[in-house]
């Protein structure tokens, strides 16, 4: 389990040829293949995450001697039709290098599938059962599960505001949104917190009013939002035309990047409290080397769906050239175990679970006015580890 160098110098900067120990005349190509949603509600994820995984290909150029591609899957947000993505992938073109997922409830259905047929997938779906009670020798995760968002967010704050002994959470009514609710009800079990209340949306609702109103009526300390992506802003941007920020804290649990605070701004996000898997302004010297490419490459600053990608990416790559082949049996014992300076700091592949350790971090938005530019939406208030043991997630690899 040494540390590999070989992430820093391919991610140093754009446009790097390959590993040297390989030649790079090749005309055959490796692809991978990134299924994510490219339309629909979470189109923004897949618009952002070709972005990244274009850049660590054309970053890297070539692997083993063979040029390096990629291909997007759009799933559609839909579990069915990201299985048949990835089935039409393996059968029709060999892929059997997936990464860059991102929604829970695809991610588990690929994994079963890929898992099946061979492969790898390296995901950031957060639920639990990826890395715990569904685990799987194909199957890696760069993000967090649910356990360590609520852990990161709302642990932090129960500290910070300890007079604020009353939570009500809005959660969709999917595998994520269950996750993070059955989480943060522990969590406020163990600190005796009261739960007054919770409202359940579907993964379709864009109105949450009535959602509100009951939260208002429940005279909570802390709102707190237990969706994701357009959801979750929608239901902020609707609590704060309530006047809610005036009469308790909001909290969202997982922020999806910095294209919500653009689309919200900075006056709606003033004072709210994110948990944030990724925020540019974290700083290693990857990450700020990372930012500067992205800005030079593609004019704006990344955001969690852009990074995600591009560091499945890099893993892949990294793997590949550890294990010195594409088969996927090697690349996986590769991963295995793996150490490499990452956007977080040095992150490291748990062999157990094959769960990336690495920090999550609390932000809280800033007023406009103290925004150092155009991207300073907020600043970040505390950061550290949050994972549950292997056998304590459920895991238990064949």
């Amino acid at each position: 389990m040494t540390n590999r160098r070989e992430f820093l110098k391919a991610s140093a900067a754009a446009g790097l040829a390959a590993h040297p120990l390989f030649s790079i005349a090749q005309s055959e190509e490796l692809v991978l293949a990134c299924p994510t949603a490219m339309s629909g509600t979470f189109a923004a994820i897949g618009k952002y995450s070709e972005l990244g995984m274009k850049l660590a290909v054309e970053q890297q150029g070539t692997v083993l001697g063979k040029k390096l591609g990629y291909r997007m899957l759009d799933t559609e947000a839909k579990p069915a039709t990201a299985v048949r993505r990835v089935q039409e992938a393996m059968e029709q073109s060999n892929i059997r290098l997936f990464t860059g997922a991102l929604l829970s409830a695809e991610s588990l259905a690929m994994s079963k599938e890929i898992d099946k047929a061979g492969g790898i997938l390296i995901t950031n779906g957060g639920a639990d059962e990826l890395t715990g009670s569904d685990c799987n020798r194909s199957t890696f995760r760069w993000a967090l599960p649910t356990y360590g968002l609520i852990q990161g967010s709302a642990r932090p704050l129960v500290d910070l505001m300890p007079k604020a002994k009353r939570w009500y959470t809005i959660t969709p009514q999917y595998v994520f949104g269950e996750g993070l609710l059955r989480n943060a009800k522990a969590l406020f079990k163990e600190k005796g917190i009261e739960h007054v209340g919770n409202s359940y949306h579907s993964l379709t609702e864009r109105e949450f009013s009535g959602h509100l109103t009951n939260a208002m009526a429940s005279k909570a300390d802390v709102l707190f939002l237990l969706n994701y992506g357009a959801q979750a802003s929608d239901t902020l941007r609707q609590a704060v035309s309530f006047g809610m920020k005036q009469k308790m804290t909001i909290v969202v649990a997982a922020a999806s990047g910095l294209e919500q605070f653009e689309a919200l701004g900075a006056d709606i996000c003033d004072g709210v409290y994110f948990g944030a898997v990724y925020w540019h302004t974290i700083d290693t010297a990857v990450n700020k080397r990372f930012v500067g490419q992205v800005r030079d490459k593609f004019k704006l600053t990344p955001n969690y769906s852009l990074a995600a990608p591009y560091v499945n990416t890099r893993m892949l790559i990294e793997a590949i050239n550890k294990a010195k082949s594409t088969d996927p049996k090697a690349v996986i014992a590769a991963l295995e175990g793996l150490k490499f300076e990452s956007l977080t700091g040095m992150e490291e592949v748990r062999r157990e679970d094959h769960q990336v350790l690495r920090d999550f971090y609390l932000i809280k938005g800033k007023a406009k006015s103290k925004m150092r530019d155009k991207d300073d939406y907020a600043d970040i208030v505390s950061s550290g580890r949050h994972f549950l043991s292997p056998e304590e997630a459920g895991c238990k690899m064949a």
